[in-house]
Formats: C-alpha cells, sequence, structure tokens
C-alpha cells in the first residue's frame, strides 16, 4: 500500500483520544472496486443525517467545510435536523450490543467512511464496512419496490437510513 500522504491525525474527541492514524489513498479516490458510495460525507452532513449531532465534537478532525452548511444540533439530537424529519437511528448502546462497532471507530458505520473517504486504510476493518454497506442496499430495493418515483413522503425512515448509508434516496 502506497502512503498518499504523511500527516498523522490525532483523534482526541468525547469517544477517543489517543488514536492516531496516517492517509494511505487521496482525499475521495482509491475506494475498493465494490464499494461505490452514491454520497460523499459532506453531502450527507448537509442534506442533513443523524439528528444533527454524530459528529460535532469530531469537527476538527474533518474539513470544515463538511459542517458549515450541515443542520447540526450542539445540545441533543434534533429529529427536525434530519433530511427527512424522521427519527431513525438506534442507540450507540443499540449498535455495541448489535456488534456494529468494529475497529477504531467507536462511532460506527459513518466514523469509519468518513475516515476512509479522507484517505484511512485497514483492510480487514474496510472488508467489514464495506460488507455491511452491500448489505444494507436492500432497503434501496424496498424503497424502489413499494413507493412511487419521486414520492420522498413514501418510507422517509427507511429513505432517512438510506441516506445514513451513502445511498441516495431521491428517486
Amino acid at each position: 500500500m502506497r502512503h498518499y500522504l504523511c500527516l498523522m491525525i490525532v483523534v482526541s474527541d468525547k469517544m477517543q483520544k489517543g488514536y492516531h492514524y496516517t492517509y494511505a489513498a487521496p482525499q475521495g479516490q482509491d475506494f475498493a472496486p465494490d464499494f461505490v458510495p452514491e454520497l460523499t460525507p459532506y453531502e450527507m452532513l448537509k442534506l442533513g443525517v443523524f439528528e444533527g449531532h454524530y459528529l460535532n465534537d469530531c469537527i476538527k478532525e474533518f474539513p470544515l467545510n463538511w459542517f458549515t452548511n450541515a443542520p447540526l444540533s450542539k445540545e441533543k439530537p434534533c429529529v427536525e435536523c434530519n433530511y427527512f424529519r424522521v427519527k431513525s437511528r438506534m442507540s450507540l448502546q443499540e449498535w455495541q450490543k448489535r456488534g456494529w462497532i468494529i475497529g477504531p471507530d467507536p462511532r460506527g458505520w459513518f466514523q469509519w467512511y468518513c475516515r476512509y473517504y479522507m484517505g484511512r486504510r485497514i483492510d480487514e476493518i474496510d472488508k467489514l464496512q464495506i460488507k455491511r454497506w452491500k448489505a444494507f442496499k436492500r432497503h434501496k430495493a424496498q424503497v424502489f419496490l413499494n413507493c412511487q418515483m419521486y414520492d420522498l413522503d413514501c418510507r422517509k425512515k427507511q429513505r432517512q437510513a438510506l441516506l445514513q448509508w451513502a445511498y441516495n434516496p431521491f428517486f
């Protein structure tokens, strides 16, 4: 694996201190061939995901422009910050119970995706998270099969979840 940038990222937030990594790929490039997300982290945040409360204490780790136009909630999660104005996430405790927190990303898949997008690569973790992302596509098929074209009021919770997994929910 070639190293793209020898900049060491040192993480220090509410959930993780002292973790560090380097970039092994250019930002937004050199993804695994079977990983083709439909949205970037910037697009996801700008549209409204995770009730505006997911990475609020991690802003220094990622490009500031990702958060500039994102609907954020500093105090507590806010359903109104989600694009579809529905609650569509489980608690971190539930994610942990179900084994969805993998490797060095204590906030789950989206934190992994943000770090992957920035250029971090961890082969085994990446394979597991990409497998989870691919499995989530079944929800897109359900929306497509059960909703009229462009009826964004149909299956709003599922559409919000698609948005939070980097799938385009607008079809």
